[in-house]
């Protein structure tokens, strides 16, 4: 059984496979409470749902790309069981997670998308250290950066465990706390190893739910 916040179809707006129509499972349930969080409203509530049924729901949109997402998702270790399922149909499945939980029970197919914490998130000593030894290099590790202190912090950490190497690094900007030109800057001044990436869905949809 699962708890779910939201089940929708959109457009991935973040990641490797941005731009690409995604099929997105939203649960409830987070363990942090970082400062720009922008899906709070799945910390709380959602509904029961069984894996049959979020499966067959997935299965009906149409999607090769499928995204579990939270809240935080390996708080329900009926997780696993889903992402395996997905796997087994040929779906290419993205699980995004604070980072803060092992990663290694998940299917090896799956793509683990691991938010390392800055410190302006008010989270930055919540990673699981041991998840830098799960990363594959198709897996990606994601900063949000607030401020220059954010980018700086985000280098030193991405530089100390050669992540660049393990996996692909992602920044990106905190919306409406940075500019992605300055993060742009920033990052041609001081070569990272890291990609820029944009929430698209943002400029598409703003602030809409469900998006």
């Amino acid at each position: 059984m699962l708890t779910v916040c939201e089940t929708f179809r959109s457009i991935q707006g973040e990641s490797t496979f941005a731009g690409e129509m995604c099929a997105f499972v939203r649960l409830s349930r987070c363990n942090l409470r970082c400062s720009y969080c922008d899906t709070a409203y799945a910390r709380d509530g959602g509904a029961p749902r069984t894996v049959d049924d979020v499966h067959a729901w997935v299965r009906g949109q149409e999607c090769r790309l499928v995204e579990i997402t939270g809240g935080e998702p390996l708080l329900q270790k009926d997780t696993v069981e889903l992402a395996g399922r997905l796997c087994d149909d040929g779906h290419t499945v993205l699980i995004e997670t604070n980072g803060t939980i092992d990663i290694s029970p998940l299917p090896e197919p799956c793509v683990r998308i691991v938010d390392v914490k800055c410190p302006s998130s008010g989270a930055a000593d919540s990673f699981f250290m041991h998840n830098v030894n799960e990363l594959r290099l198709h897996d990606e590790c994601k900063f949000v950066v607030s401020n220059r202190a954010d980018f700086d912090w985000a280098r030193e950490f991405t530089a100390k465990f050669r992540l660049a190497g393990r996996c692909t690094v992602i920044f990106s900007p905190a919306w409406n706390m940075v500019t992605p030109s300055d993060l742009a800057a920033w990052m041609l001044e001081k070569n990272t190893g890291a990609r820029l990436g944009l929430q698209l869905q943002k400029y598409i949809w703003g602030d809409a739910r469900g998006r």
